[in-house]
């Protein structure tokens, strides 16, 4: 079984309308009316939906959906322990097929099939870049208003985990994810404690990394991250997230693993989320490194993560 791409996350939260609203700042539609129950939120790209949360009394991460290359995959999936059956998904945007599973630590992770794409909505223009050795921007200003940025698509997810070896391994049985890099405990390259994983596309060219797998005394998910059209979309909102008062976590500034610019935020549970640009793309020559540092080192220029970043 192999997993071509990201679908959702799934949060349970105890007020809708004020995620909702916060999302929306943060650059997200509706994907459909909320019913008081369920919050559905998309992107401005073809997924039907890439947020979910349901009402429930406590704030926590729930999990997220995958989707595979083929209902056969989805047969599989579900004879293996744990799984549902192949089930229709009518209630939500897009429909198509299931398997609901659990990993190691209960997160609820979906193989979804099927799905009928959204039609993508309308992007604002993304200016060419006058670098010192070509200027293609010709006779046109940049005009950046701060406001609102449309957020293009869920780019991954990390989790924080009691057993990173097994937890990837659980993923690679079912969805056939493989490491771009890895993080070993600094200073002893030998213990390897965190894996960025990537779905594998052969000579494709995909993300750097889709899910990051990091061993932590606390189980949970340390974040979700949406990808912007390019620095401008980013840095326009982030003053309007200022503006509007809502809490910075980590950013503007440029990871090392993986290479993208990063702006973390909290939305008003607590739970950070990040806008995104320019990542890396590999495909089957890439080779994974080790990365045995401190987290001050991944951060290439710009904010340092703070000391609960990691926690």
């Amino acid at each position: 079984m192999k997993a071509i791409d990201l679908a959702y996350v799934r949060y349970q939260t105890p007020d809708l309308s004020r995620l909702e609203t916060f999302l929306l700042d943060f650059g997200m539609h509706p994907a459909a009316p909320c019913d008081g129950k369920r919050l559905l939120m998309r992107g401005s790209g073809t997924a039907p939906f890439v947020y979910e949360a349901v009402l429930g009394s406590k704030p926590r991460f729930l999990g997220a959906g995958l989707q595979v290359a083929s209902r056969v995959d989805l047969a599989a999936l579900a004879r293996l322990p744990g799984s549902s059956a192949v089930e229709p998904v009518s209630e939500l945007p897009g429909g198509g097929e299931r398997v609901r599973m659990r990993m190691p630590d209960g997160f609820e992770i979906d193989a979804l099939h099927g799905a009928v794409p959204a039609q993508p909505l309308h992007l604002p223009r993304v200016d060419d870049f006058n670098a010192a050795a070509a200027k293609p921007r010709k006779n046109v200003p940049v005009r950046v208003a701060r406001q609102t940025q449309p957020v293009r698509r869920l780019g991954h997810f990390v989790l924080h985990v009691s057993d990173h070896d097994a937890s990837v391994a659980w993923l690679r049985e079912r969805f056939g994810l493989i490491a771009s890099d890895y993080l070993a405990v600094p200073g002893e390259p030998g213990r390897t404690i965190g894996s960025f994983l990537r779905v594998d596309a052969g000579e494709a060219w995909v993300d750097h990394h889709c899910m990051l797998v990091l061993q932590a005394p606390v189980v949970g998910v340390h974040h979700c991250s949406f990808e912007m059209d390019g620095l401008d979309a980013v840095m326009s909102a982030h003053d309007f997230l200022l503006e509007r008062g809502y809490a910075l976590d980590c950013g503007v500034g440029r990871h090392l693993l993986g290479s993208q610019i990063f702006d973390y935020w909290r939305d008003p549970f607590g739970f950070r989320i990040e806008h995104y640009t320019d990542g890396d793309v590999v495909n089957h020559l890439h080779r994974a490194s080790v990365f045995a540092g401190t987290a001050d080192e991944t951060t290439q220029w710009g904010a340092k993560p703070p000391l609960d970043f990691f926690s």
